[in-house]
């Protein structure tokens, strides 16, 4: 008989006890996935996916190892067991490493609150490829669309279990909904391409995959005849597309396992200014809906809303269990983790907060500048905040957008950089990252 993740999880957990484990955290994840893919028309890929995967991870003593499987025998967990009791023996002491003591454990939580899987039926791989081709057809009704690289639809559904010898016990499902399109514009040399693309929790909330399509097109013919813009110092406008990157670079400095290295700009800044006043940065896991939410985090804390930034002020870290007893402090409930690894601290949902212009009213502003909808490739110095990265987007010039380029680099200090962000009031606010077009006066423009 098919065994549940929360029966995987406690058949780990004894397995280790019988091996000789002090203790033991277990995590198993039930997915499926089903993923249409259409080119010319025609499929080009069909594929769905279903597994089960174990994670366990023992520690004797403060000495730990993670052990994994997608074999659900029982003779299969007693060796996964008995050989982390050994990989344990042999690796060196952590005196960081451990269980959450039984006070600090998630105790009660809202599921139906959190609306992390949508009750409606899987669809059927027909209906997939429906949208799949509708997302196409869309795309190649744009003139000067002379292909679609590639458009698709997927569904997935997935179950997690996570116990452990501290006795926390818990466990959600979750699904998600997607469609995308890449485009195609002109010929040979001059071809350009961009996406678009729409992943939900919920079927209904997904985006219509002729929207979609049809945005893809317009973003590609949009590019034609991209240029290179002119080296020096300008306003660079961050698309609220790709804007959320420059945040993330800011909470990647901000992680307690950085911090706790000494590999971070940010590591004396605790209680600075770090945004312009009036800035403040909200994690919020409990957000409906939303990929990033969750009620308990991959050690068994509690999540909690919090501002990591306050009006400007740096006022935490994101720390797991680990990160936060390096540096004496308490564990924000941020700790996630893999079958086959360690926990580590990750944000969950995040808003920048935005502001009172448009995005038009940037650009108008700015005068003459960049626009940037994407970037490629980084060099980002974790321990200075020296940024520098590739990017294409549009020329502006007296207001308005002039012409599109490409093969540029902008490049910046971040502690810099994001002391002049100014926000516009675009954000999509059903996004995990909440974060509108950024607009940052004087970056350094490599280009002609």
């Amino acid at each position: 008989m098919t065994q549940s993740p929360e029966e995987l999880c406690q058949a780990l957990l004894t397995a280790a006890r019988v091996a000789g484990a002090d203790s033991a955290d277990a995590i198993a994840i039930e997915s499926g996935s089903v993923e249409i893919d259409i080119r010319a028309g025609a499929l080009e890929k069909a594929e769905r996916a279903e597994s089960t995967d174990l994670g366990l991870r023992i520690f004797v003593g403060q000495r730990s190892a993670v052990v994994s499987a997608s074999d659900t025998r029982a003779e299969t967990l007693a060796a996964m067991a008995e050989r982390a009791v050994f990989m344990a023996r042999e690796a060196p002491e952590d005196p960081y490493t451990g269980l959450a003591n039984p006070d600090q454990l998630a105790a009660d939580w809202d599921l139906a609150a959190l609306e992390l899987a949508d009750p409606a039926s899987e669809p059927d791989p027909q209906a997939l490829q429906a949208d799949a081709l509708a997302a196409e057809a869309a795309a190649l009704a744009i003139e000067g669309v002379t292909q679609v690289q590639a458009a698709g639809a997927g569904y997935g559904r997935s179950r997690v279990h996570l116990a452990a010898s501290n006795g926390f016990s818990g466990g959600y499902e979750r699904t998600s909904r997607s469609t995308s399109c890449v485009a195609i514009a002109g010929t040979g040399t001059g071809m350009e391409r961009d996406y678009d693309g729409d992943s939900r929790t919920f079927q209904s909330d997904l985006r219509s995959p002729e929207e979609i399509g049809r945005r893809a097109g317009e973003r590609a013919i949009e590019r034609l005849g991209a240029r290179k813009p002119v080296t020096g110092t300008y306003p660079v406008l961050f698309d609220e597309r790709i804007a959320a990157s420059l945040i993330g670079h800011l909470l990647a400095a901000a992680n307690g396992a950085a911090v706790a290295r000494g590999s971070s700009w940010l590591k004396d800044d605790l209680g600075q200014q770090v945004l312009p006043e009036g800035l403040s940065v909200i994690e919020d896991p409990f957000r409906p809906r939303i990929a990033g939410s969750r009620p308990f985090d991959a050690e068994g804390l509690p999540t909690a809303r919090r501002a990591i930034v306050e009006n400007g002020t740096l006022t935490g870290w994101t720390l797991d269990l680990a990160s936060a007893r390096k540096l004496g402090m308490t564990p924000t409930g941020n700790a996630a983790r893999g079958v086959s690894s360690g926990p580590s601290p990750v944000n969950w949902n995040l808003a920048l907060t935005q502001g009172n212009a448009s995005r038009d009213d940037l650009i108008r502003d700015m005068g003459t500048g960049l626009l940037v909808t994407s970037m490629i490739g980084s060099t980002i110095n974790p321990n200075t905040g020296d940024y520098s990265r590739g990017a294409a987007g549009f020329w502006i010039e007296a207001g308005e957008i002039a012409y599109p380029v490409n093969e540029c680099t902008i490049a910046g200090n971040l502690r810099d950089m994001l002391m002049r962000i100014i926000p516009a009031n675009d954000a999509r606010t059903y996004l995990s990252r909440v974060v509108p077009s950024l607009l940052i006066e004087g970056m350094t423009l490599a280009g002609n």
